[in-house]
């Protein structure tokens, strides 16, 4: 009975030790191994031999690519706009004994940089560079993170810029600067529309007093020739005055009386005496 029992540790015992002795590791994972709590080697996916007791399965790490969303923070601008900015990058494990041994914990030291750099490079931007320069950002933060990360034994595959937005306070403020500006620019231009419609007004009444003063210029010259053309057929000097006025009474008279407002109409007394008198006609 006795040596059934230790017949049956011993299967046993030889049953755990295989079972430390021999490590399957998965495909897109590896393992770290630790030799009496030292740095051994690194297991690879397939079968892998151990010796029990002595090695142990420290770590186990991942070879897919991890992605890594970098939560939104508040940073401020140039030009003292404040935005709120966040991103997501990309990152595989080359060595996995450099990430495990060489930074506590290389998920948060990556977040905790790209927010870092991040502030820095938007901090060199302003607001309107910010908002749309992702491509020159991305490039930036790219180039600001892989040489630190690399002697982690990672690789930083890409890194985008998932939003880049103003505060609630900062898009108040743009949005009032907006409407202020498009107020401006319809003052200015109804101011300008007044402006060019007074100038037309007064070109064109500039034009019609010029347009008005030939016309007199001409209607004298009309009446110096009629009262030439008349003085020289009637050979007097006062005759010819006369009977221009006397022409223009007439006229005068006959505009009033075909007025629509005339309610009289006023006739010389002495009519056919003025007209004798005009036309040089003595009584006998």
């Amino acid at each position: 009975m006795a040596s059934a029992i230790v017949m049956g540790v011993f299967l046993l015992l030889v049953i755990v030790t295989i079972f430390l002795g021999v490590r399957v590791v998965p495909q897109g994972s590896k393992q770290v191994v630790q030799r009496l709590g030292k740095y051994h080697r690194t297991l690879g996916p397939g079968l892998n031999v151990l010796i029990p007791y002595v090695d142990s399965i420290a770590y186990k790490v991942t070879t897919k690519d991890i992605v890594l969303d970098i939560p939104s923070q508040e940073v401020i601008t140039k030009d003292n706009a404040v935005i709120i900015a966040n991103a997501v990058a990309y990152i595989n494990i080359v060595s996995p004994e450099k990430a495990v041994y060489g930074v506590e914990n290389y998920t948060l030291a990556i977040q905790n940089l790209v927010q870092t750099s991040l502030r820095s490079i938007l901090g060199e931007l302003d607001l309107d560079q910010a908002l749309s320069s992702r491509d020159q950002i991305k490039s930036k933060l790219k180039a600001a993170i892989s040489d630190d990360i690399s002697d982690w034994g990672i690789t930083l595959k890409t890194v985008e810029i998932q939003d880049i937005n103003p505060s609630d306070t900062m898009q108040q403020a743009m949005e009032e600067q907006a409407a202020a500006e498009r107020q401006r620019r319809a003052t200015v231009t109804r101011a300008e529309g007044e402006k060019s419609a007074a100038i037309l007004e007064a070109d064109g009444r500039l034009e019609a007093s010029k347009r008005d003063g030939q016309a007199q210029v001409v209607l004298a010259q009309a009446s110096q020739a009629a009262i030439q053309k008349v003085a020289s057929a009637i050979e007097d000097k006062e005759l010819p005055v006369m009977y221009l006025l006397g022409e223009k009474y007439v006229e005068a008279i006959r505009t009033l009386s075909s007025s629509d407002n005339a309610k009289t109409l006023l006739i010389p007394a002495d009519l056919p005496a003025a007209v004798k008198g005009i036309l040089n006609i003595r009584q006998s």
